[in-house]
């Protein structure tokens, strides 16, 4: 049962990725025309996304708190006695901005709701690659540690 919650989490997150990358690209790097594969990434309409990006946010890590006991008995325990002190250290860090991330959802959602005003726009960017920042640094923390995990057999 934790192996299938985990790869679920996984996938939780991957879907994630895509969708705060998307909007972040689509909000940071706007295009001009929809024409070739990079310009047609950007074209997307940002907001288009941002129910779906909160409701995915609080599923990952929901779904994280649910498995943490996992991680903190099992593989935690492992990483302090091999003394890989940064792969513990990354993941503290991951939980603090996933906190972060989640207080910030309420003003995110409220950027997002309408079209920007004179001046939010820049809040509107700011706010969205913070959380893209987060949702990458969790994914790929949470990616290596998992493959830590699984090289060792824990």
């Amino acid at each position: 049962m934790a192996t299938f919650l985990v790869i679920l989490h996984g996938l939780l997150a991957v879907v994630l990725l895509g969708g705060i990358t998307h909007q972040a690209a689509s909000v940071a790097w706007p295009s001009r025309s929809g024409t070739g594969v990079i310009r047609s990434f950007r074209a997307v309409s940002g907001s288009l996304y941002t129910n779906a990006n909160i409701a995915l946010f609080i599923a990952t890590a929901t779904l994280g708190s649910i498995i943490y006991p996992l991680y903190r008995v099992s593989v935690r325990t492992y990483l302090e006695n091999a003394r890989l002190n940064s792969a513990v250290g990354s993941f503290e860090l991951k939980e603090q901005f996933i906190a972060v991330g989640l207080g910030m959802l309420p003003f995110y959602w409220l950027l997002w709701r309408r079209p920007p005003e004179a001046g939010a726009t820049f809040a509107r960017i700011a706010v969205t690659l913070m959380l893209a920042f987060i949702v990458w640094y969790g994914f790929l923390v949470g990616h290596v540690l998992n493959n830590i995990r699984g090289l060792f057999g824990l």
